[in-house]
């Protein structure tokens, strides 16, 4: 079954969606806004997301393009919006799917079989089988799963793709333009978004920029992971 984020800011709305998804073995976190689910999604890996447009705080597209600043996580629109350019809009902006309300608990259930078939393939495809090990570091592509000295990291979707591919090139300084590239799949970007996952991925770690275990940003160049006591050496 999937975790799933509900962002709906309707209480009776809310309900019935988290009484629905329970009731199929989904875990369920719900919020009202956009900005706890922009901090839900920083801290909270999930499966799919299931999203207003109507929020009090924010318009839901909105929300959307920074949600997709910091995850790929599938994101199902759920609104009573209609209109065919809006939904080619959002669609083009990084939604996966979209509803329009009213709609059955059945034809919700489609939709998130069908999303999460689609992201369950795609994340299965390319990851290498080897486990990679660097220190205490222990990555698991296939299974998706990371360790830190035995202790499982709860890590979302592009803070492991992260981590995964610094730790495949260990030692090695990847400038900030190569993971954009291969990373967020973008040929340009904001260097700011690399460093809001690279702090929260030293977090996680137990690091911070200013003492550094593992990641190592070069100045002017881009970022290398290397086991404790190896970026200290000259």
């Amino acid at each position: 079954m999937a975790s799933v984020l509900v962002v709906e800011d309707d209480q009776f709305v809310r309900s019935a969606l988290i009484r629905h998804l329970t009731d199929a073995a989904h875990t369920v976190r719900s919020v009202g806004t956009a900005l706890e689910a922009l901090r839900e999604v920083a801290h909270f890996r999930f499966d799919v997301v299931i999203l207003d447009l109507g929020l009090p705080d924010l318009d839901g597209s909105e929300a959307l393009k920074m949600l997709r600043g910091i995850t790929d996580v599938p994101v199902i629109i759920a609104t009573a919006r209609d209109d065919e350019t809006e939904i080619v809009r959002l669609l083009n902006a990084g939604a996966d799917d979209y509803l329009t309300k009213p709609f059955s608990v059945e034809h919700l259930s489609a939709r998130m079989a069908a999303v999460l078939r689609r992201s369950r393939a795609s994340t299965g495809e390319a990851p290498p089988s080897s486990v990679i090990r660097v220190g205490g570091l222990t990555i698991d592509p296939l299974r998706r799963q990371a360790e830190l000295d035995g202790v499982r990291l709860d890590l979302t979707r592009r803070e492991f793709d992260l981590l995964a591919f610094l730790a495949g090139r260990p030692g090695v300084v990847v400038p900030r333009k190569e993971l954009l590239a291969e990373v967020w799949q973008q040929s340009y970007g904001d260097d700011q978004t690399i460093d809001v996952h690279l702090s929260w991925l030293r977090r996680k770690l137990g690091e911070t920029a200013a003492k550094p275990r593992y990641l190592y940003t070069v100045r002017g160049v881009g970022v290398k992971l290397e086991p404790p006591g190896a970026g200290s050496r000259p």
